[in-house]
């Protein structure tokens, strides 16, 4: 007699149905409801997946990619990591440009799913020909049967988030939800998602998180590219130095900015206080939250929901490293003693 195995084909069956968490202990002196939609559940640990699986599906439909074939990005490591796994299960080849300011932890990641990387300077300007933009729009176009993916501009980027994020947390609220906040890249996972959800009910507030350094807030206040708001920042997979078409300001109400070092120490506090061992972005998220608090944006009714984008496992060699941290000069005396809990009995 046959028995059903109950198991799934492969990892990307895992894609999307990501659980959303009350934060309890960090939000307490809050007023509202806050929770987080947790993307490292995801099989490669990001809200990457989901537009990975979603835009190379979409280009097997339209014969675009055919056996054999290789994929291309640029990435700061997560859609990166999402792009070679979907390439492993599917048998395509998979080359990536990656910023230098992705951390060695997520560059040895993606050497270790079979990519070829490519680390191209983080401080150049995105027309430069040694940008990772650049870089892979070179490999493209030398390499016959390839894909370029460009995430920063394809619409199917925003796309895999208005069929996916979206709709998985107006189910997940009961349609309660009064806040978006979420951290502005390619702003895909943004975009995507808040057309939905102002669909379902036009007055939720969406709220996008921006780095200082980055062209994102000025741009949607004024519509103005100015290139004098950029400069070297370090959270990675949050701002831009260009205008991605993949965002949709429209559907953005505000955006507000957040710092490196309180953006680290978040990350860490939120580890702490929840036992959610999450990135550099998912601290920016929640940062951002305090922030909005301080402005007084929330009130008992609020039901805001942050989308923490990825695993801390990916910062292992940053934020969760106090010597980086040191170096950063992200650390005073007070937060030395607090972090240094290691003994070695010799």
């Amino acid at each position: 007699m046959e028995h059903k195995i109950d198991a799934y084909n492969n990892v990307l069956e895992l894609v999307g149905n990501t659980p959303l968490i009350k934060l309890s202990k960090l939000a307490s002196e809050i007023p509202g409801n806050f929770y987080a939609k947790v993307e490292a559940f995801n099989p490669g640990h990001s809200s990457k997946d989901r537009i990975a699986l979603h835009i190379i599906e979409d280009a097997e439909r339209k014969g675009i990619l055919k056996p054999g074939d290789t994929i291309i990005e640029t990435t700061s490591g997560n859609t990166g990591f999402s792009v070679a796994m979907v390439s492993i299960i599917k048998g395509y080849d998979c080359i990536l440009a990656v910023s230098s300011k992705s951390s060695p932890d997520k560059i040895d990641m993606l050497r270790a799913m079979g990519a070829k990387v490519y680390v191209c300077p983080a401080n150049v300007s995105a027309d430069d020909p040694r940008s990772y933009y650049q870089v892979a729009k070179r490999m493209h176009e030398e390499l016959k049967g390839s894909v370029y993916i460009n995430q920063y501009f394809n619409d199917l980027n925003l796309d895999a988030h208005y069929q996916s994020t979206g709709p998985e947390i107006w189910n997940q609220t009961k349609g309660q939800i009064t806040h978006l906040i979420a951290c502005s890249g390619t702003g895909g996972t943004i975009s995507g998602t808040a057309k939905y959800l102002k669909e379902q009910n036009k007055d939720v507030k969406v709220i996008g998180v921006d780095a200082y350094g980055s062209v994102l807030k000025k741009y949607h206040e004024t519509r103005e590219f100015d290139r004098g708001e950029i400069y070297p920042y370090r959270i990675e997979g949050l701002g831009k130095n260009l205008i991605p078409t993949a965002t949709d300001f429209d559907v953005i109400d505000k955006f507000i900015k957040v710092t490196d070092e309180e953006s680290a120490h978040t990350a860490r506090e939120i580890s702490k206080t929840e036992g959610l061992f999450v990135g550099y972005t998912s601290g920016a998220a929640f940062q951002a939250i305090k922030q909005l608090a301080e402005e007084g944006e929330f009130d008992e009714n609020s039901v805001v929901v942050a989308i923490f984008p990825d695993h801390g496992s990916r910062y292992m060699s940053k934020v969760y490293s106090d010597k980086w941290m040191a170096d950063q000069g992200f650390f005073d005396s007070k937060n030395i003693e607090e972090e240094q809990k290691i003994e070695y009995i010799k």
